[in-house]
């Protein structure tokens, strides 16, 4: 059986960015992916937005990481050249009863660290952006979007430059706790066992499937797992917006919302559909209930213009109905295990947040 130092289990955005950062602190690290390539999961199929921080729960670990980790990645982005663009955000308000709700997200920002929040009158948001109708809207400057892929492949690079190693097609299937070590089994078609000083399950979506098949892992510390959808609607032409355009925030997630990429494209999304099971089909029925939804705010939406574009999944660890999560950092002082550090719950802003939850791991690497 090979004796190994690290092993990373997942070559998403977080996986990546954990990898990254224990290869630089002179751990040597193996990165194994069941799928054929980097971010093939949710980290490909977001919206791409470097969030400021806003909604969070003050000293939450979502707020913590989301504001040290934007200002990472913006800092990160400029040194590696990663395409990105600090377009700025407007939450907007389309009645009374949702104008008297921005002071309360402007101050929950504000209690994060968020940077720069400014309520507009309806004339100043419009002037910013004359396809809007709004009662009042609150500007997030710190807001952008970025190529999430072309940061991803940058992370991979910095990673291999410290001398990890990407295993591809290669799925962790189980381990078992073995003396102060784990031992994992890796499938694929080079089935291997591995032991390792340190685990890292960034496994996203399957973090808690996998936290199940490692033999010693306490169950009453693995939560459920369950999956909140989002579709996502792409329109045809140019967006008629140059910043992200939210509505005041809904309960399970901030409404359809429109973001732009890069390349000036406008997409819608994403809404909130709980399932049973992965699948990424997004059903072209699902678009009326958007039609309403961004007419609010954009009133010039004309009948047909939305296509459907992709989904994504959320990896919840709370149902339907529960109050919010936070993020799920969950080291051996937590569960007992020595060596094993999960990662649960990582949704949005997992991407923007990814730098962060690194240093965060490997802080817990050192005291675990």
């Amino acid at each position: 059986m090979e004796q190994v130092d690290c092993v990373v289990v997942g070559a998403g955005v977080v996986g990546l960015a954990v990898a990254r950062a224990l290869a630089q602190a002179g751990r040597d690290v193996i990165i194994l992916e069941a799928a054929e390539g980097i971010g093939t999961e949710t980290s490909s199929r977001n919206s791409e937005v470097i969030h400021a921080g806003i909604y969070y729960p003050a000293n939450s670990l979502m707020a913590r990481f989301c504001v040290a980790g934007r200002r990472a990645l913006y800092r990160y982005c400029d040194e590696k050249g990663v395409p990105y663009r600090n377009c700025g955000k407007l939450i907007v308000a389309t009645n009374a009863q949702e104008d008297a709700m921005l002071a309360g997200i402007k101050q929950r920002a504000e209690a994060n660290g968020v940077e720069g929040m400014r309520v507009l009158t309806a004339a100043e948001a419009i002037e910013m952006e004359p396809n809007l109708h709004c009662t009042s809207a609150l500007l997030s400057p710190t807001t952008g979007i970025i190529d999430s892929h072309s940061y991803m492949v940058a992370l991979q690079g910095d990673a291999e430059h410290a001398g990890a190693v990407l295993a591809i097609f290669s799925p962790m299937m189980g381990g078992r706790v073995a003396d102060r070590e784990i031992e994992i089994y890796v499938g694929g078609s080079d089935p291997m066992n591995l032991r390792a000083r340190l685990v890292v399950n960034a496994a996203g979506l399957h973090a808690p499937g996998l936290a199940e098949h490692i033999q010693g892992m306490p169950k009453e510390r693995i939560p459920t797992a369950y999956y909140a959808k989002g579709n996502y609607f792409t329109l045809s032409g140019r967006s008629p917006f140059s910043r992200l355009i939210y509505p005041v925030p809904v309960p399970g997630g901030l409404g359809v919302h429109l973001t732009i990429d890069l390349g000036g494209q406008a997409r819608f999304g994403p809404d909130v559909e709980w399932i049973d099971a992965i699948d990424y089909t997004v059903d072209p029925h699902r678009s009326d209930s958007f039609y309403d939804a961004v007419r609010k705010y954009w009133p010039a939406l004309k009948d047909g213009a939305l296509q459907p574009g992709y989904a994504g999944i959320r990896p919840k660890i709370v149902p339907k109905g529960a109050p919010g999560q936070d993020f799920v950092v969950q080291g051996p002082q937590t569960h007992g295990v020595p060596g094993l550090i999960n990662l649960f719950g990582i949704e949005s802003p997992g991407l923007t947040a990814s730098l962060a939850i690194a240093d965060h791991v490997v802080e817990v690497s050192q005291t675990g």
